[in-house]
């Protein structure tokens, strides 16, 4: 049996439930348990819980750009080949997003407030990609995912040892981002310059440090 071609009414009331699940942290459901389930809680002090809360609060935001970057992507990418490799990799982020926001209650935090603002302007920036090119769309993913693996690096040096539950959970998103990255590149993407990648990590940095303290 054949799949029924979608309308674009049916794309856009699917997207739409995407975007809603995504910045209401509701219906979103992992595919993988969590890398910390079977692990308890550390004796953290309230600035090392709080410290801990920020720095997850970072993560989650990234998760809900990538899921506004996909699906932007996805929207305008011309090659189904492409657009399948999108939904795909977004499909993965949805565990690191569920898996960040279980981790941000166990702490007793709260994700950003700024999250709806974030994917808007992520959505339009993976939207644009698509446009302009696969090439492009894939190597934005690529440099993307290079950004976002430079933070889980340095998160995980700035975690408590004690802390093993958070500490699993940013080293499997890791393995991931990084297979991210590589199969974009492999599927075509363009290794952007460094000039680009730092006009990035200018913007990340304004993200983070804003999704850190709200």
């Amino acid at each position: 049996m054949s799949k029924r071609r979608l309308s674009l009414l049916d794309k856009f009331i699917t997207e739409a439930d995407a975007v809603m699940k995504t910045i209401t942290n509701r219906g979103h459901r992992a595919r993988r348990p969590s890398p910390a389930q079977d692990h308890t809680d550390a004796e953290l002090s309230e600035s090392e819980r709080k410290h801990i809360a920020g720095l997850m609060r970072v993560n989650h935001t990234g998760e809900v750009c990538a899921q506004a970057l996909y699906q932007g992507q996805a929207l305008t990418a011309r090659l189904p080949t492409v657009r399948e490799e999108m939904h795909h990799a977004a499909q993965e982020e949805i565990d690191h997003l569920v898996w960040c926001e279980e981790r941000l209650r166990e702490l007793g935090s709260h994700t950003s407030y700024l999250n709806p603002a974030w994917y808007g302007m992520s959505f339009a920036l993976g939207a644009v990609a698509g446009a302009i090119s696969d090439k492009i769309s894939l190597g934005f993913v690529a440099a993307t995912e290079e950004q976002v693996c430079s933070h889980l690096h340095d998160h995980l040096k700035q975690l408590p040892d004690e802390d093993r539950k958070s500490q699993l959970i940013l080293q499997q998103m890791l393995v991931d981002e990084q297979r991210h990255g590589e199969k974009a590149l492999q599927a075509g993407g363009t290794d952007f310059p460094l000039r680009v990648k730092d006009a990035m990590t200018t913007l990340s940095k304004f993200m983070t440090n804003a999704s850190y303290r709200f």
